[in-house]
């Protein structure tokens, strides 16, 4: 019967440290009694004390702080996945956020959306970019790749384009939604700072947007209903879903599921005529 380890931290530092390749730190690999580097090694490179690092693989180091934690997590060359798990051990809560700007969707990701034949789906950033989309999507949303990058904001889209304001059957409730949950995910993803020049020029170029902003609202973005007036089809309903892409916390998917059969007849037809227009 396995014994339970009552020092999971520690075992966890020794593994990843056992598996550490001291040549490729420019450290001879002869000599070593055991494979990978030797703690005072991990000391020197996360800059603490030797006897400290041992006592803190050992269990009776007490709790670390964060800052010290990222150092280590840096002298060990872990990725984001595995910093994570360390944060969890010793803290028992994950590191903060570390906001990194989205460099778009694997093949993969975007091979989904496209399976997803009549039901459109998007995936946006934590400072709501839409980065990739589906023929759906275009059809019956935005023609997202008729516009330049700088434009596929879902918040500027909302309060700056007259044609996305005019298809929302209920476009105040809509705004104050898109603004509260915006809100709430760019905190989430550390991007608030980043975001500040954008909500500058929206309050500037918006009366509306300044005025929702100041409420400070916060909501989330699981799902719900959203109804749409379509210029050629006319209204139509859907049911959308939020996901989170593993892997990329910048990055949230958002599908949009017709609530009628009628509803996906409608958009079966606008994704045909985008196909024959295209082809």
């Amino acid at each position: 019967m396995p014994v339970a380890n009552d020092n999971p931290l520690g075992a966890y530092l020794k593994d990843r440290r056992t598996k550490l390749d001291p040549a490729a730190f420019g450290l001879s690999s002869t000599r070593r009694r055991t494979p990978g580097l030797r703690r005072e090694e991990v000391a020197q490179r996360a800059n603490v004390s030797a006897t400290w690092y041992t006592w803190l693989e050992q269990g009776r180091g007490g709790a670390p702080s964060a800052n010290v934690l990222e150092r280590i997590a840096r002298a060990l060359l872990l990725t984001e996945a595995e910093r994570e798990h360390l944060f969890l051990l010793a803290l028992g809560r994950p590191p903060d956020i570390r906001y990194r700007i989205s460099e778009g969707v694997t093949p993969r990701l975007q091979r989904v959306l496209d399976s997803l034949e009549f039901s459109p789906a998007i995936v946006r950033t934590a400072t709501w970019d839409v980065v990739a989309w589906n023929r759906a999507a275009a059809a019956m949303l935005t023609d997202y790749g008729a516009l330049p990058p700088e434009q596929r904001n879902i918040l500027r889209l909302v309060f700056c384009n007259p044609r996305v304001r005019a298809g929302q059957l209920d476009w105040d409730s809509v705004a104050r939604f898109v603004v509260a949950a915006f809100r709430a995910d760019a905190a989430r993803a550390g991007a608030a700072t980043r975001v500040a020049a954008m909500v500058e020029e929206l309050c500037r170029v918006s009366p509306d947007f300044e005025a929702i902003w100041r409420d400070n609202d916060v909501r989330g973005h699981g799902g719900g209903v959203k109804r749409l007036r379509h210029p050629v089809v006319g209204p139509i309903g859907f049911e959308y879903s939020a996901f989170a892409v593993d892997g990329q916390p910048d990055l949230g998917m958002v599908i949009y599921t017709p609530l009628t059969p009628d509803d996906a007849r409608k958009v079966g037809e606008l994704v045909k005529s985008q196909v024959q227009t295209s082809s």
